[in-house]
Parts: structure tokens; C-alpha cells; sequence
């Protein structure tokens, strides 16, 4: 580059010594030319021939101009429109684009109004409303003229080339009004027209999730899937969740059969799904295929233990006793025995059948080096099945006061807890972003009910802080749903 500029130099320099060394030359030659009209005879030195020389090959341009000019007009008059327009139209043309250009620049740098009067000029100057209508309504929309640009929007409806954008653009319109069914359709005709356009594919989702057509969902996720715009895994992942969302309406409509059909799909595609292997369980105890049941929960439990497997699993036979149960359950928990859900599982079925020594042991050291309110709430049901002291029990119900709270349904994108689990949040709308986990500070909560232990080894035991802590519970409280049936979800 450096050299290429140089060499630039160089050229201008040679000519500048060229041009001035000819004039020099022209100066200091003698003679001239004449020329002659009839009688009359002009005597010009060699620098004014020179002059004369350029001057006449200008006038010859101009002539060759006004020549076409003249043939323009001629063919204009005999019928060929074009001819004459093509001249005439070209400054025309070459101004439109000038002002086309200062709008966009105009825009990028935020200036919406000189944006939108440059527009509006390259409109009146070109006939190309393809490019002068985009910029209209954009501008438009900066200067916060919305009526305009859903006005200019319209009209780039009218050519399949601009049909997308004027679509996108009155989706953006109607979103921000809050109008979201006409937001949907025209969600859906944008994403039917550029089913490649990975943003308007996540528009279309929010929006097919937020009125609940699960099934749309369902399809707009393929598409995403076809055209790379979602990984396979995340995509298998979230069919899942929303067919377990499908499932979960129809069972709402009384479609029972076609509802069990979506749980078992939803949780073949996500095993680890909580809400998917209960529903897919509670499914099958309807239909009196408990071994079934069993299956299903034996497997989400070896994937992730959880209380509501728990639950689901003592569903299964509801009036066996304590210790039935707790025999039972070794089926379930031997996948997973080490996990703090298994333990304190175990624990509370221990307690429930006055296995008191067998809880401690099996809770081991959990409450000290993982104390939670609930392990430390264990841990004083143990100590008062024992036989301690109300000053024990009351210590260990004093720590589970100001310990870490237990896990809970809580969204990743904003922290919102819910009570169950949810397949878009009901805080920000995030899609498959509610998960089973702690909350991130320590919140002083009352201890936790415990639902395994039985009514005569867990009596109210009052604090002595200023808030009462009771250990309520009852006998197979775990089963409270089963009181309503095994159909209770």
C-alpha cells in the first residue's frame, strides 16, 4: 500500500514536469499557425494553438451533446417515450439515490426525523417503494410515528420481495401494543414465509407457549431443528417438556388415553423429567398396571432422585403400613442410595416405622455436612423418637430455623420460585428455564413438615424463639394425595 502511494506520487510529478516542460516548449518555439477564412487570416503563436486546440475539442463534445439531445427529442416526438425520458431521468434518478443514501445514514446514526425526510424525498424521486417505503417506516418508528409506519409496513405487503419485512415489521408493532393473538398469526405468516429466520422462529415459540397451543410448539421446534437453528439434544430436551404440556391439557379436557399416550412420549424423551415420569406413573396406576408405575419412577429415580418420585412411588399401594413401605421402597432407592434425596428419604420411611437408630444411620452425617432445613428437621424427629430431651429436640428445630431452605422449583433466567414445575415461567415468560434446585441465599423458614414420619413419633414441639416451629405430620402423609384417589396429579 505504501508503495502504491508513492508510486502514485511519482506519476503526479511526472506529469506536473511534463505539462509545465511542454508549456515551456510552446513558449519558447518560434513560428505559429495560421489560419484562413477567405480573405481573412489569423496568426496564432503555439501556446494559443494549444488553447485553441482544447477549446475546440470541447465545443465538439458539446455539439456531439446537444446532437443527441436533439435525436432524443425527435424520437420522443415520433412516439419512443423512452428515448427522451432516459435522458431526462437520470439526474433524477442519481439525486433519489443520493437522498436514499443520506436517509440511511441518517438512521444508522439515530437521526430518525432527517432520516424520514430524506426518505420521503428519495420516495417523490425514485420509483423503487421497495427501498423508499423500508426506510420510511423505520424512520417512522424512530421518530415514534407508529401509525405511519403500520401505514408503511402495509404497503410493503403488496411485493413478494418486501412481503417478510413488512410482516416483521408489523409483528414488532403489534407486540409492542401488547395485541398478542394478532401478534401470533402474523408470527406464524413470517415464519411460514422464512421459516429460516431464527428470530422470528423464537418470537413464534414465546408466543404459541404463551397461548398454550403446546401442539404448534411442538412443530415450530422441528422446524427449528430442520434447518440447524437448535441443537438435536436441546430439541429432544424441549419435544419433551411440551409434550408432557400437551399431555397435561388433554388430561384437563378428560382425554385420559390420548393424555397417558403424550406422558409416555414426553417421558421416553426426557427421562430425567420429573413431572413427566409421575404423571406417566399416576397414567398407568389408572389403567391397574402398577408394575408399570414402578418402572417408570425406579427409572427417573436412578436419573435424579426427587420427593415427588417419592410420592408417586407410595402411591402405588396406599394402605400398606410403615414398615411395608419402608421395605418397598428399597426398590426405588438402591439405584441412588448415596444422593442427600435417597437418605433423607429413607430416614423419614425409618421414622415413620419407629426405625429411629436405623434413620440415624442411614442419614449418617448428612444434617452436618449438608444441613438443610429439612435433614436438620430429620435429625430432631430422630432425637425426640429417641427419647431426648425437649432442649435437644429444640436445638436441632433452632438450627433447621436459619439454615439453607430446601430445594424448590426456581426459573434459571429470573429467579422466580414456583410452587410446581412449569413449562415456561410465569414470571418472564423464559421457555423450559424452571428446574428443581436450592435457592441462591439462605432465607429463615419455619421446619419443614416432614411427610414420611407418622402422627405418634413427631408430636408438636414449640420453639422457644419468638416463631413456633411445629413437626406436623401424619400417618403416610406422603400418601396425602392418595386420600383423593390415585387420579389426583
Amino acid at each position: 500500500m505504501l508503495l502504491w502511494s508513492i508510486a502514485k506520487i511519482m506519476i503526479f510529478i511526472a506529469i506536473v514536469l511534463a505539462l509545465a516542460m511542454g508549456a515551456g516548449y510552446l513558449m519558447d518555439a518560434s513560428g505559429g499557425v495560421t489560419i484562413a477564412f477567405g480573405t481573412v487570416e489569423f496568426t496564432l503563436q503555439p501556446i494559443q494553438a494549444a488553447i485553441a486546440l482544447i477549446l475546440l475539442v470541447l465545443a465538439v463534445w458539446i455539439l456531439i451533446k446537444l446532437f443527441g439531445l436533439l435525436v432524443a427529442l425527435l424520437r420522443f416526438i415520433n412516439g419512443d417515450e423512452t428515448a427522451f425520458s432516459r435522458f431526462f431521468t437520470r439526474n433524477r434518478e442519481r439525486r433519489g439515490f443520493d437522498a436514499l443514501s443520506d436517509g440511511m445514514l441518517a438512521l444508522a446514526s439515530g437521526d430518525g426525523a432527517a432520516a424520514l425526510a430524506k426518505a420521503k424525498k428519495a420516495d417523490k424521486l425514485l420509483d423503487r417503494p421497495e427501498l423508499t417505503n423500508l426506510v420510511i417506516a423505520q424512520a417512522a418508528e424512530k421518530t415514534g410515528d407508529k401509525r405511519k409506519a403500520e401505514e408503511t409496513y402495509k404497503k410493503l405487503l403488496d411485493s413478494p420481495k418486501t412481503r417478510f419485512v413488512g410482516v416483521s415489521g408489523l409483528l414488532k408493532q403489534k407486540l409492542a401494543k401488547g395485541e398478542t393473538e394478532t401478534a401470533l398469526k402474523l408470527a406464524e405468516k413470517a415464519f411460514a414465509i422464512q421459516p429460516k429466520h431464527s428470530e422470528t422462529g423464537d418470537t413464534l415459540l414465546k408466543l404459541q407457549a404463551g397461548e398454550e397451543d403446546w401442539e404448534g410448539v411442538r412443530s415450530t421446534l422441528g422446524t427449528k431443528l430442520k434447518n440447524g437453528h437448535i441443537p438435536r439434544d436441546v430439541h429432544r430436551r424441549r419435544d419433551g417438556v411440551f409434550a408432557l404440556s400437551e399431555a397435561r391439557k388433554l388430561r384437563e379436557a378428560g382425554k385420559l388415553d390420548e393424555a397417558q399416550a403424550l406422558a409416555i412420549e414426553a417421558n421416553r424423551l426426557t427421562p430425567g423429567l420429573v413431572p413427566a415420569a409421575t404423571m406417566t406413573a399416576r397414567g398407568y396406576m389408572v389403567q391397574d398396571q402398577p408394575r408399570q408405575a414402578a418402572k417408570v419412577l425406579r427409572s427417573a429415580w436412578d436419573q435424579a432422585p426427587h420427593p415427588e418420585l417419592a410420592s408417586a412411588f407410595a402411591a402405588i399401594a396406599p394402605d400398606e403400613t410403615p414398615v411395608e413401605r419402608a421395605k418397598r421402597f428399597r426398590g426405588l432407592t438402591k439405584g441412588n442410595a448415596s444422593h442427600p434425596e435417597t437418605k433423607m428419604v429413607t430416614a423419614e420411611l425409618l421414622i415413620a416405622a419407629e426405625d429411629f437408630a436405623g434413620a440415624r444411620n442411614v442419614l449418617g452425617d448428612l444434617a452436618e455436612t449438608d444441613p438443610t432445613t429439612r435433614s436438620l428437621t430429620i435429625m430432631a424427629a430422630i432425637e425426640r423418637g429417641e427419647g431426648a430431651s425437649d432442649d435437644v429436640v429444640r436445638a436441632w428445630l433452632t438450627k433447621a430455623l436459619g439454615a439453607q431452605r430446601n430445594e424448590e422449583w426456581i426459573c434459571d433466567n429470573c429467579g422466580e420460585t414456583h410452587k410446581d414445575w412449569e413449562p415456561v415461567c410465569l414470571e418472564c415468560d423464559a421457555l423450559d428455564s424452571v428446574s428443581w434446585k436450592r435457592p441462591s441465599a439462605t432465607v429463615q423458614t419455619p421446619a419443614q413438615m416432614l411427610p414420611l414420619m407418622a402422627a405418634s413419633t413427631a408430636p408438636a414441639i414449640e420453639a422457644t424463639e419468638a416463631e413456633a416451629v411445629e413437626v406436623v405430620a401424619e400417618d403416610n402423609v406422603i400418601l396425602l394425595e392418595n386420600e383423593k384417589g390415585p387420579n389426583a396429579a
